[in-house]
């Protein structure tokens, strides 16, 4: 972990191990009921998604941590010099994994009807050379704190939740009226195929979905109070 003002932050985006086994679950599946998992972050490992924020922080608790909050995953991202991005203010094209192409087009086509099982949470999808990336394989894609991947790659839920105090937490680059509900839950920093629709860099925040949603895009990495 990296500390970063009273808290620490995981350097890379999280991958699951089950409690009981200690066994690797796969990243491209969704986790089983019933099943307890630990959150690990490490370098080189492929981060998992199809996991909501339920469960991230489910994840997050069996590693003594816990979802990082908006106001901290926001300051982690942005460096100790408070930039638009990890390794600066300016868009460097290919320093972070994203704008790929839409990949649930690539994979399955522009004309059929998407469903939420068959297509929005298809093992295929991640496994599609080129798209997702190992942690820490965009070298570039790093801040002065040592995280990666805090922009693009996966999304990353956060603890809060869509309410009246979230812009005064975080900034929020588009319009009220594509803001989420009330009680949404909270994904930050864009992922593989993002094209700035939500915002840019750091800035990047989704609020379209409950916490109990999931799909190919969105991961998650852990936080706690305290020393590293």
């Amino acid at each position: 972990m990296a500390r970063v003002g009273s808290s620490c932050v995981d350097r890379w985006e999280a991958h699951l191990v089950e409690v009981r086994t200690g066994q690797a679950h796969s990243p491209y599946e969704q986790i089983r009921p019933g099943v307890a998992y630990v959150a690990w972050s490490a370098a080189g490992g492929v981060p998992q998604a199809y996991i909501s924020r339920h469960d991230a922080a489910a994840a997050c608790a069996q590693a003594g941590k816990r979802l990082c909050r908006a106001s901290e995953w926001y300051a982690a991202c942005r460096g100790s010099r408070h930039t638009r991005y990890p390794y600066g203010d300016r868009e460097i094209e290919g320093r972070c994994n994203v704008g790929k192409p839409h990949l649930m087009q690539k994979v399955f086509g522009s004309n059929i009807t998407y469903t939420f099982e068959a297509h929005f949470n298809s093992p295929r999808l991640n496994q599609e050379p080129g798209f997702l990336a190992k942690a820490g394989e965009y070298a570039g894609c790093v801040n002065d704190f040592g995280l990666y991947d805090m922009v693009g790659n996966l999304h990353e839920w956060v603890a809060d939740d869509v309410g009246p105090r979230l812009k005064q937490t975080i900034p929020i680059e588009y319009g009220d009226h594509l803001l989420g509900p009330r009680g949404n839950g909270v994904f930050m920093g864009g992922y593989l195929s993002s094209q700035h629709e939500h915002g840019h860099g750091c800035g990047y925040v989704t609020t379209a979905h409950d916490p109990g949603y999931h799909d190919y895009s969105i991961g998650f990495r852990c936080c706690k109070d305290g020393a590293s």
